[in-house]
């Protein structure tokens, strides 16, 4: 029997892996080989999906790699899967889009921007994994501060948050008629793929 190829390994691996693996995750797994081995390696497995024309490609997302299948098959793999896509309520929207923007931030001042109580939105977006506690502001009071998870870069397939619209971008999405919003939104716009 031969040995698998590095490429292989690396495809096996984001294949069982729960979420992205970072680079650094897979240089730790593949410890007999070094960083930059697994980065060409990476390299030339997203280029071999992209060639192929393939079902599944690999995305960077969330700091990290993950097989995902093309977004073109949503239509066939809805037939498959069942149950409805996550959704959010507008105050969780918004909530989580201040959380992102100004994190680290703390309940009342998620309040004050928001101008309503967002107790029970916040502790949803937690239960939900896409907002954690990231600790106690250093003030009187000491208030808990919040931040995005990865699990939020995840869900609206971001690589990072650098990967957050800006606010000119948001503006142009405003000016623009619903059916191309729709085509053209930055997140979101590609859905998570099935397993």
């Amino acid at each position: 029997m031969s040995h698998p190829t590095l490429k292989a390994i690396i495809e096996g691996l984001l294949f069982v892996a729960d979420g992205p693996l970072s680079l650094d995750q897979l240089t730790e797994l593949l410890h007999d080989y070094d960083r930059a081995s697994v980065r060409l390696a990476v390299q030339e497995l997203r280029d071999d999906y992209e060639q192929r024309g393939a079902g599944v490609h690999l995305v960077e997302v969330a700091g990290g790699w993950q097989l995902r299948t093309i977004p073109e098959l949503m239509p066939f793999l809805s037939r498959m899967v069942k149950g409805r896509p996550a959704r959010f309520s507008q105050s969780a929207l918004e909530t989580l889009a201040i959380i992102a923007y100004r994190q680290p931030i703390t309940r009342q001042e998620i309040e004050y921007l928001r101008g309503v109580d967002t107790g029970a939105v916040i502790k949803t977006l937690l239960e939900k994994k896409l907002v954690r506690i990231l600790g106690k502001k250093d003030i009187p009071g000491r208030p808990i501060i919040y931040g995005t998870t990865r699990e939020f870069l995840e869900v609206f397939n971001l690589k990072d948050l650098k990967g957050l619209p800006t606010l000119r971008e948001i503006s142009a999405l405003d000016e623009m008629p619903v059916y191309e919003v729709q085509e053209e939104l930055p997140l979101g716009s590609e859905q998570r793929g099935a397993p």
